[in-house]
């Protein structure tokens, strides 16, 4: 056995965070006292790793926070969020990996998985991971595709991306170490052509597709210009992946009635919560994290059902480095009651934007991510799009829709003023539309370059 994979101890974690019926029959049955106490155990060896870290005793005692001040989970409030912004200052601060990657020695000591996250929001911030917690994240989200009714025949095409990037190591890593299930690797439109990626989907009959809302719609898309019906052609039953607002059910009925499934994770955290097959919320792998939603601003939580940024405590990631209150900077909402499946787990209401991408007009609060939702209700659009933030010399924004047409020839002006009108009603504020040709937005999007499309230009 490999270094990497004795100081993984995979059978240890299949143990401790099992998956398929096993996570059923051991997690299903808990009760949440029950659920509480495992928590409670987990994070305080956490917090014991914690304060072995520079960056957290340099954080935590800045505020007074002294060893022993930790006791339990109803101390969690008193411990400082931190987001992604703070890791960068902590990597300008420490270069090159910055403080937080742990003790001195870290390098020799243990195996280390390195990447980085996308830059979607920034500089790309690195990503560590070590032997242990790298496979835990890959068991949860194989227990999350299982959950949703992954089977063993299945061939699955997955259009997340290599590179630095974890995406596609991720899923590769989750669905060959933990199912049997076949695996296409096809990553993003640039590192397979799209039309290639149809052409693989036809010969080797894939059935399940895996990635983001975005790019699996452009992919149906794609398959209809080269002859091909989603859902006749190419009956793919099952799609799994990162939807927004409604993304599931256009997704659907995009792909001829595939099932459609979210899940929540980030690169820091790997998968946080999964929808099931009850379709009534995302469930949150509680034994594995602590989700709290709290006010973007304050940092405080907020009461049930009250949107607000997504702060994760992963309770087995401290091999490199603890994460303690990771403000995400995700917009969710904590869904009130049971969900349908009878299980211990509380439920989050997906992914509704990001707080920093959010744009304030005329008072009412605008998410770019969101709009994608309501454009693919207008059927003379084909759902590409991006937003313009601008700035006028008086300091107040206005924002601009560029949305592509479904067709090439299309009646503008008409399209123009629909889009404008289905805008204001759903949004609550009027914005501008702009509609260019289909393919018009790719260039500024990137949807064939990265997995998360660029969705708001922000020129203020």
């Amino acid at each position: 056995m490999t270094e990497f994979f004795r100081q993984a101890e995979v059978e240890n974690n299949t143990k401790d965070y099992p998956i398929g019926e096993n996570f059923k029959k051991i997690i299903g049955v808990l009760t949440r006292d029950e659920l509480r106490s495992l928590q409670e155990r987990r994070f305080m060896d956490l917090v014991e790793k914690a304060w072995k870290n520079p960056f957290y005793k340099r954080r935590w005692h800045s505020i007074g926070l002294e060893p022993g001040d930790i006791r339990g989970l109803d101390d969690l409030q008193k411990i400082p969020t931190f987001s992604k912004s703070d890791l960068m200052e902590s990597v300008e601060s420490f270069p090159p990996f910055g403080d937080f990657v742990g003790p001195e020695g870290w390098q020799v000591n243990g195996r280390i998985v390195m990447h980085t996250t996308s830059g979607t929001t920034g500089a790309p911030q690195p990503l560590f991971y070590g032997p242990r917690d790298r496979e835990i994240q890959n068991l949860l989200l194989a227990r999350a595709y299982l959950f949703q009714g992954l089977k063993i025949t299945d061939t699955v095409h997955s259009v997340y991306g290599f590179g630095m990037v974890n995406g596609g190591h991720y899923i590769r890593e989750a669905i060959l170490h933990y199912t049997n299930a076949l695996l296409l690797s096809a990553g993003t439109g640039l590192e397979t052509r799209s039309e290639q990626q149809i052409d693989l989907m036809r010969r080797y009959g894939v059935n399940v597709i895996v990635g983001f809302a975005d790019y699996i719609m452009k992919l149906a898309e794609v398959a209809r210009q080269m002859g091909l019906e989603p859902g006749v052609d190419l009956k793919i039953r099952m799609i799994s992946g990162h939807m927004a607002g409604d993304d599931g059910p256009s997704l659907s009925e995009t792909w001829g009635g595939a099932e459609c499934f979210d899940w929540y994770g980030v690169g820091d955290t790997g998968i946080i919560a999964a929808e099931g097959p009850d379709h009534n919320g995302l469930y949150i792998w509680e034994d594995a994290h602590i989700v709290e939603i709290i006010d973007p601003d304050s940092s405080e939580p907020v009461a049930e059902g009250v949107p607000g940024n997504i702060c994760d405590t992963v309770l087995f990631k401290d091999s490199v480095y603890p994460i303690i209150r990771f403000d995400t900077k995700d917009v969710s909402t904590m869904l009130p009651g049971q969900g349908d499946l009878g299980l211990p787990l509380r439920r989050l209401a997906g992914f509704q934007g990001r707080s920093d991408n959010m744009v304030k007009l005329r008072g009412i609060n605008v998410y770019p991510t969101g709009i994608g939702v309501i454009l693919r209700e207008i059927s003379q659009l084909n759902g590409e799009y991006f937003c313009r933030v601008r700035a006028d010399d008086t300091g107040t924004d206005s924002m601009s829709v560029v949305c592509e047409t479904a067709n090439q020839r299309p009646n503008s002006i008409q399209i123009k003023k629909r889009t404008e009108t289905v805008l204001r009603q759903k949004l609550g504020v009027g914005v501008e539309v702009i509609v260019v040709e289909p393919g018009a937005t790719a260039e500024t999007t990137q949807i064939n370059a990265r997995q998360k499309p660029i969705r708001l230009v922000d020129e203020r």
